[in-house]
């Protein structure tokens, strides 16, 4: 029978959820890095017992940390992120000049064939890959010296590169998502990119229609089987592109409110879509204090709100842009954690919703690894 592992990134610590098919009985092994915060905890598809960690701290800085036997022990790897080059200047939230600084890793997003290849997004946004299982990162310039990368801000929690997305038909093509400059794609392995925000709309900050970056986008997700349509959840606005993200067009439809930050695809609907409303970017919590997953089953626009199981009084909690993920078993499960330390588990697309963790540190990340 396949099982399920759910790897949970929080701010004091790594969680690994465990289940069979049947998703009813969960184990939990953690914390791992107890008292760091891990900001992303991902396993590679070739090899679902490589696991790669990205703990860091105010005080004791970064640390990679990789698994090889699922989680059971681990080993700090390669951490110099080093910028190549002179690092150059990016805007600031007064629209001063600053030097680009690194921060923090925000993503690691494995290759599909190769358990020692992965992506690293970091802050201050900057892509670096490594080809050796983490023993060294290089950066790939061809984005941070984009013509555009003077105009780029951070966003409330920092200039952070935190989406990556591998074309599964394209060998050479990818995207990524920074906040506050936008989405990005390379056609030619991420030597050289293009912006994608044609269409995004941020009125009061960005009176420009026309502008080639600066937009806070939360979130980006694509289905394996479309690949050139992408969703989008942004500061505010849920959106789609058709085309690879040369256009973007706003669907958000008769949603309650279109802020948030996560978004994600059913494992075989591609047109099935889940997100998690927030009221406003000043407060950080479900409407009226209900929690909800808003599903669209067209692709946007026509929404439903998927409460069955979850709290629909006196609920204050967030859900952040990378806290949620989706199985591939026949009946796709959705998985998402609260800043409140709550996880929770729907095993049939959305209808009906569980908490298979409760208490936890506040929820970072979300990760699922269906083994078979």
């Amino acid at each position: 029978m396949s099982s399920v592992r759910v790897l949970v990134g929080t701010k004091k610590g790594a969680f690994i959820l465990s289940s069979d098919g049947k998703r009813k009985k969960w184990d939990v092994s953690g914390p791992h890095f107890a008292g760091w915060e891990v900001y992303h905890l991902a396993g590679s598809p070739k090899d679902p017992n490589r696991l790669m960690a990205s703990q860091t701290s105010g005080w004791f800085g970064q640390v990679i940390q990789r698994s090889d036997d699922a989680g059971r022990t681990w080993e700090a790897v390669d951490n110099k992120f080093e910028y190549v080059g002179e690092p150059g200047m990016h805007q600031w939230y007064d629209g001063t000049q600053r030097p680009w600084e690194f921060t923090r890793v925000w993503h690691l997003e494995p290759t599909p064939d190769d358990p020692d290849t992965w992506w690293a997004g970091i802050q201050d946004a900057a892509l670096f890959k490594t080809t050796d299982g983490g023993k060294s990162w290089t950066e790939f310039t061809g984005l941070r010296t984009h013509p555009s990368g003077p105009k780029w801000q951070p966003g409330a929690g920092g200039m952070c590169l935190h989406t990556i997305l591998l074309d599964p038909k394209h060998k050479d093509r990818m995207y990524v998502a920074i906040s506050a400059a936008g989405a990005f794609r390379s056609d030619d392995g991420a030597q050289t990119w293009k912006p994608i925000n044609r269409g995004l709309k941020s009125q009061g900050e960005l009176p420009d229609p026309n502008v080639e970056v600066g937009f806070c986008v939360h979130k980006i997700a694509q289905h394996p089987s479309q690949p050139d349509v992408l969703y989008m959840q942004k500061h505010w606005d849920v959106m789609r592109s058709d085309d690879a993200g040369e256009n973007w067009h706003e669907v958000s439809g008769n949603l309650p409110v279109d802020f948030g930050f996560t978004i994600d695809v059913h494992a075989h609907e591609p047109k099935t879509v889940f997100v998690v409303p927030i009221k406003s970017d000043s407060e950080h919590f479900p409407l009226d204090g209900k929690l909800s997953v808003y599903r669209s089953k067209s692709g946007g626009d026509e929404w439903q709100a998927m409460t069955k199981g979850l709290p629909q009084a006196d609920c204050y909690v967030n859900v952040l842009r990378d806290a949620m993920a989706v199985d591939t078993l026949d009946d796709c499960g959705v998985y998402f954690g609260t800043t409140g330390g709550q996880v929770y588990a729907s095993s049939d697309g959305g209808e009906t919703w569980e908490a298979i963790v409760r208490d936890l540190p506040g929820v970072l990340s979300v990760e699922v690894q269906t083994l078979k």
